[in-house]
């Protein structure tokens, strides 16, 4: 794919980043949902979809990464256990042997292995996570961000399906229990002058200050997994779900063990035709594995779980007119064209924008301005253009010609070669990667100030922006010099808004290294590799210091950073105005270093690598079992390297390296030998 269709795929990519953030915050934060579910679903996937499809895009603030949003302040945040993660999504059969395939992949398992399990509808309703010890319901949280939830026990005690003290006496001394939140669509008709939608009813009666408010609307719920326990004695999905049904919890009556993709779809293709029977509303089917030893060994991933995914219901779409097409820049630079069209209703929601990807997008189904256009919310907030109706097309239009040049700062732009994939990238990005183009700097501030970053409360996108054009911000660190008495003679600002700003910015100029590198926005450093830079360099001395080019090369020994972030670290650090903000940055802000944790596993800060096919277990499960027990690995064959782990058919070349620096080769059997033993 060429570069300019990168760019164009970067900004679409960051539209739909700032768009689902945007839903978050109303649904998690104002009780307000803007979308029904499977807008939101969609619009999850498509970005999830393009993140594994271009390794270029990355976001903290994407779903990949994130749960939720941050906890309202009229509850109290509570921390929870076991994160409440949310799942990935799956939209077709091919989605679902991707999935499988992974599963079987990191189990090391056979290809024709069947795999059980457990499917479950997914109710469109509220989650939320139940705690019990030795039976009695003691707190309810909200699933908030994922991390934090709010404290709403008082309003959950007055669902009726909630059992106060669980039934027998087989259960766990502490057991986390978490389901659904959701209203019948029965009881949802005589609400519906007060609420958009039933999952609309449901948050705002769990967000109520006063339980007896709450208890006024006829929630229910239904039980479904849980976080942690003590103790549990279930080995399997299915047998919880029972368990939960002899405690006293209602479970779904749709509930069953399925093999097979086949069988899957099967089940899928039923259940979707009989949505409109079924009382309470259903965006799809959740699939767990069912063994949870299985499960246990899948772990997580990024916010995820890898043995559950959510099977989708399908889409809606509908037609409409491209009135003119616009091309957006965002903080990487990529070119995102979006369709300004005439609004249209597609399953509730006035649509009035969608996205085109990206140039070669537009070429490919010759889009242009004034044509008929099917529009889908599938995957998009801004939902997306997937067809054109050429026989309604004016005799007079034009084919719709991307600029060569940055609409924002004139800067020439280019779609860069990808040496993996030996193809021009489909975005295509202004060259002018610092804070010289307005329109990226203004993204790069939004970036800077966002929820995985500095988080600043009162400082969201729209403030950033009257703040620019006011002059008041121009570079991030004029977050830290901000005129308040100018702020506070502002329309709808005032001197105690002011002073609440002022008081969100001081508490936040202390920040972890890892948060403040991924904070800066440089492309190809997300979250996940921000964490990896900051665990390897620990001080932030030696970050700042990575202007010496010699430097970089420690980094080439991390695991999970490549050639890539290297690149995009170098251009970084060789820009002059990034470095500029970065010396400002460096003068206002206490960067905490990475903190030192004690070895307690067996492998003690030990390093590994790996070469050659493993037995019995995946290269990814490997590696997870050696970080686990307090081991590191690390990417090439060095000085730095303690082990090199060999399975069958290892590179001859790694093990001649490692027996020529005298690093120590061992076999998958002594590795495990090492991680059993008290001491190595």
């Amino acid at each position: 794919m060429k570069k300019k269709d990168n760019l164009k795929v970067k900004e679409d990519y960051l539209q739909k980043i700032k768009l689902i953030n945007k839903y978050n915050k109303y649904y998690y934060s104002e009780s307000k949902p803007l979308v029904d579910d499977s807008t939101y679903d969609k619009i999850k996937h498509e970005i999830l979809n393009l993140e594994k499809k271009y390794s270029f895009l990355k976001s903290n603030e994407s779903p990949s990464l994130n749960v939720g949003f941050k906890p309202s302040k009229n509850f109290k945040k509570v921390s929870h256990k076991i994160p409440m993660l949310s799942l990935g999504n799956a939209f077709d059969e091919n989605d679902l042997t991707i999935f499988e395939k992974k599963i079987v992949n990191f189990l090391s398992l056979k290809k024709n292995q069947k795999i059980e399990y457990s499917v479950e509808p997914k109710i469109d309703g509220i989650s939320a996570s139940l705690i019990y010890r030795d039976g009695i319901f003691v707190r309810g949280l909200s699933r908030g961000d994922g991390v934090q939830g709010e404290d709403i026990t008082e309003n959950l005690k007055t669902i009726k399906d909630i059992p106060i003290k669980l039934n027998g006496n087989d259960f766990p001394s502490e057991i986390d229990i978490r389901g659904e939140v959701f209203i019948d669509n029965f009881e949802f008709e005589n609400l519906k002058d007060k609420f958009a939608n039933p999952r609309n009813a449901a948050s705002g009666s769990l967000r109520q200050k006063d339980p007896n408010q709450t208890k006024k609307i006829p929630l229910n719920f239904i039980a479904y997994t849980f976080g942690y326990s003590k103790k549990l004695d279930v080995t399997t999905q299915s047998d919880f779900l029972k368990k939960l049904k002899l405690w006293g919890f209602k479970t779904n009556k749709l509930n069953k063990i399925i093999s097979g993709i086949d069988n899957l779809i099967k089940n899928h293709k039923k259940i979707e035709t009989q949505r409109k029977e079924i009382n309470f509303d259903l965006d799809g089917l959740v699939y767990k594995v069912n063994d949870l030893n299985l499960q246990k060994r899948l772990g997580f991933a990024a916010n995820a779980p890898r043995w559950a995914i959510a099977h989708k219901f399908s889409a809606n779409n509908s037609i409409s007119e491209i009135i003119k097409i616009e091309i957006q820049v965002g903080r990487t630079g990529a070119m995102t064209p979006v369709a300004k069209i005439k609004p249209v209703n597609i399953g509730g929601v006035l649509v009035s924008n969608a996205t085109l990807h990206n140039e070669d997008e537009i070429e490919r189904k010759d889009i242009r301005e004034g044509d008929t256009v099917t529009v889908e919310r599938a995957g998009d907030v801004i939902p997306h253009v997937i067809s054109v109706d050429k026989k309604k097309r004016g005799k007079d239009t034009k084919k719709f010609i991307f600029p060569k040049t940055c609409p924002s700062c004139g800067s020439s732009t280019v779609k860069e070669f990808n040496k993996i994939t030996k193809k021009y990238d489909a975005v295509r990005r202004c060259k002018n990667e610092g804070f010289d183009c307005e329109k990226i700097a203004i993204e790069k501030i939004k970036h800077f100030v966002s929820k995985e970053a500095f988080n600043i409360d009162g400082l969201g996108k729209k403030i950033v922006e009257t703040f620019w054009k006011l002059k008041l911000i121009k570079t991030p660190s004029d977050i830290f010099n901000l005129d308040y008495k100018k702020i506070s003679n502002l329309d709808g600002w005032g001197k105690l808004s002011a002073a609440n700003l002022k008081y969100s910015i001081e508490i936040k100029k202390k920040i972890p290294l890892d948060k403040f590198i991924y904070s800066l926005g440089i492309r190809h450093i997300g979250q996940e590799n921000a964490k990896l830079i900051s665990k390897n360099l620990k001080n932030p001395n030696n970050f700042f210091n990575l202007s010496n080019k010699s430097n970089f090369d420690d980094l080439l020994n991390i695991d999970g950073i490549g050639d890539t972030q290297i690149k995009s670290l170098k251009n970084f650090f060789s820009n002059k105005s990034s470095l500029t903000v970065l010396d400002q940055l460096k003068r206002k802000l206490e960067i905490i270093p990475e903190k030192q944790k004690s070895s307690s596993g067996s492998l003690n800060d030990l390093t590994f690598m790996f070469t050659g096919k493993l037995e019995g277990i995946s290269r990814a499960e490997a590696k997870s079992l050696i970080e686990n027990n307090s081991g590191k690995i690390i990417s090439n064959v060095s000085n730095k390297l303690d082990f090199l782990v060999i399975g069958e058919k290892p590179t001859s070349r790694k093990v001649s390296e490692a027996k020529h620096l005298k690093i120590k080769v061992i076999t998958q059997s002594e590795l495990i030998d090492m991680i059993n033993s008290k001491s190595v």
